[in-house]
């Protein structure tokens, strides 16, 4: 084999090695939308000039200095030999360069290099290998000596996004195989333990902080496994009750997570609750559900896996889960905050501040004087919710309420932030969700001094997502002094919501990200001031 051969050879070799590395970026994206190629592609279709106007621009001028080249230098000759491998080096140059520009700095969620990720890394490089060997076969037996040789190599960096998504599709199978491996364990650990009470909660929103709420309460009586963060796939529940399920435990609470409709039911079939509480319905990630319809019939999903001695818990204060209700043959309860008519437990007398939230709870004949650092309206009806629960598993009502005491606000959930120079924060950045949203302008409300609203407003709820963050903008103008906008693009819809009220367009401020406006929100902000951080999207939102 000539030496030439060998040279080329050895550039298509590293070129492979060049679109892998570079190839960093798109995995990480592909991680946040969990592994999911259709959530991928979306992300690909939106972030479109991101993603291929570094590759395009440098492939294009690769393929016409090479073609320049192949033209001033006679084929098999050194000088064109040599012009090719100081193009090819350039080029695998760029795609490091393109791997460093595309990466996300100061990631929210940084790429987690998991088993999953590093098997996906090395299909990556089998996918760019093998179009590397492609190309080579097409330069060395059909390009060869023309005037096109040595250009099919500057087309790889086109490939950025294309190849993570064909390795994706790759390993599919072994993926499914390694995940069928760990819920049947997982199955076979659960089928041991007959004595645990196993309760799963779902809902458009408030899963996570009806986890943590029931948690702390129940533990007043019994030895609870409340799964970490937002842990609410099938995989995750899978690796929590592997690593952690141990026989001391009494209960298990399942935070029960969807977005297409059949997943509820998946988990359900892992877990196999006896108990469950619905917390929600409402126009969360309509983008992937399509319907409101979809999204009521995946979240019954788990009121319809509950066995015939099951027993189910709806929020009156939500329409369709009161049609849900209705429609549940199972024993069933109703819990409330507004609603007027008849429900097992409820609020009243609720009074918010900087202290947090009083209220009476009243289940059955019981009257519960509660206070709790939590804040808003919504975080009492969870309140509620759990607390209907945990006296249907036998707590007395003294065990409620020190279990309500004790609670404490979740991160980033209305959470309460100590700073220096008198201002006060509150983290609300994991609330995500239209009904959230306005509850946090409730609790903003209480506050005494000027409010500072920082948000890059509400994503993932299809067509009604410019309608809901108009209508965001126009409950913040009736509550917020100054507003700071996170994405141009995103926060539109808001500042016409602001506008349309009235709001000053001076005291409206719209910045690229989340460090920008932080930025700048210090050097507005003064003594006495609240400042509300309200939603935080993950990087692949990023504009």
């Amino acid at each position: 084999m000539p030496f030439l051969t060998y040279i080329q050879i050895a550039l298509y070799v590293l070129a492979a090695v060049g679109m892998t590395m570079a190839s960093a970026h798109p995995v990480h994206m592909l991680q946040l939308e969990s592994y999911k190629n259709r959530g991928f592609r979306r992300w690909v279709k939106n972030n479109s000039a991101h993603v291929f106007r570094f590759p395009v621009v440098v492939s294009a001028a690769g393929l016409l200095l090479a073609l320049v080249a192949n033209l001033i230098f006679p084929a098999r000759t050194a000088g064109r030999a040599i012009a090719s491998a100081v193009l090819s080096l350039a080029y695998i140059a760029a795609m490091l360069v393109y791997a460093k520009r595309s990466r996300v700095k100061n990631a929210k969620k940084p790429l987690v290099m998991t088993s999953r990720a590093k098997r996906l890394f090395a299909a990556i490089a089998l996918v760019y290998a093998a179009v590397c060997g492609v190309l080579w076969t097409l330069d060395a037996f059909v390009l060869e000596g023309t005037v096109l040789s040595g250009l099919p190599r500057f087309l790889l960096m086109l490939l950025a996004a294309g190849g993570v998504l064909a390795a994706n599709m790759l390993v599919s199978p072994v993926e499914k195989a390694v995940q069928r491996w760990y819920k049947n364990d997982a199955r076979r650990i659960l089928a041991e333990r007959e004595d645990l009470i196993r309760i799963g909660i779902t809902g458009s929103y408030g899963k996570t902080s009806c986890k943590f709420i029931l948690g702390t309460i129940l533990s007043e009586k019994y030895n609870v496994l409340v799964p970490p963060s937002s842990y609410n796939t099938p995989m995750g529940l899978t690796r929590v009750i592997r690593e952690q399920l141990k026989s001391l435990h009494e209960v298990f609470i399942a935070e029960m997570g969807a977005r297409h409709v059949g997943d509820i039911r998946e988990l359900c079939e892992l877990v196999h609750p006896k108990y469950g509480l619905m917390t929600s319905v409402g126009p969360q990630h309509l983008e992937t559900f399509g319907t409101i319809e979809n999204i009521a019939k995946t979240k019954y999903e788990l009121i319809e896996s509950l066995p015939e001695d099951g027993c189910a818990f709806f929020p009156a204060d939500n329409e369709i889960c009161r049609e849900l209700y209705e429609k549940t043959a199972i024993e069933k309860y109703l819990f409330g905050v507004d609603y007027d008519g008849a429900v097992s437990a409820r609020a009243e007398n609720i009074r918010c501040g900087s202290f947090g939230s009083r209220f009476d709870l009243v289940i059955g004949e019981e009257r519960i004087a509660c206070e709790t650092r939590l804040l808003g309206k919504h975080n009492i009806a969870n309140i509620v919710g759990c607390a209907c629960v945990a006296h249907c598993l036998g707590l007395t009502p003294a065990q409620i309420r020190l279990g309500i005491r004790k609670l404490q606000p979740g991160e980033h959930r209305l959470q309460l932030l100590p700073t220096a120079g008198g201002v006060t924060v509150i983290d609300d950045a994991f609330n995500a969700n239209p009904s959230g949203v306005r509850a946090a302008m409730e609790v903003l409300a209480a506050f005494e001094g000027r409010k500072i609203v920082v948000t890059p407003g509400l994503v993932e709820l299809g067509e009604r997502e410019a309608e809901e963050n108009r209508a965001f903008g126009r409950v913040m103008a009736g509550v917020a002094d100054i507003v700071l906008l996170v994405g141009p693009r995103h926060t539109k819809p808001i500042y016409e919501g602001l506008v349309e009220s009235g709001f000053s367009e001076g005291a409206i401020h719209v910045f690229k990200s989340l460090s920008e406006a932080t930025e700048a929100l210090w050097k507005l902000a003064k003594p006495g001031d609240v400042v509300i951080f309200e939603n935080d999207l993950p990087d692949n939102y990023n504009e």
